[in-house]
């Protein structure tokens, strides 16, 4: 699955649109979201913004990690706004490499399941 998160931009065709982090979130516990393409600024920072999105998967990969058969998404970033993206691709290289040092030393078969979805549709 392809979620694209989003306030005004079109979303792409074949992709889930949402609008707030937790509708993301909801489809990210499915385990089938293979790439989500996020924003930062959505409108009403009360609901949440992209970074949301990535401080989940950043929970979810260190909490769980391997144990808990999470694999994270690719994560494309398309916000205009710098400091929203900066801080979104922090998250990301942080996750990656912790998923990295956990589920590739367990079992690189996960490892590689995530570094295809990231060669496949890019990350950050």
């Amino acid at each position: 699955m392809k979620v694209f998160l989003d306030d005004v931009r079109p979303t792409p065709d074949g992709w889930v649109r949402c609008y707030w982090p937790d509708e993301v979130i909801k489809l990210l516990k499915t385990g089938k979201v293979e790439v989500v393409s996020l924003d930062h600024d959505l409108g009403d920072d009360t609901k949440g913004t992209g970074m949301d999105v990535c401080k989940w998967i950043e929970q979810t990969v260190f909490e769980k990690g391997f144990d808990g058969g999470f694999i994270p998404p690719a994560v494309v970033i398309h916000s205009a706004n710098p400091v929203g993206r900066r801080n979104m691709e922090l998250a990301i290289m942080w996750f990656s490499h912790h998923f990295k040092t956990t589920a590739g030393a367990m079992d690189p078969s996960a490892w590689e399941t995530y570094l295809e979805r990231v060669r496949q549709y890019g990350r950050g």
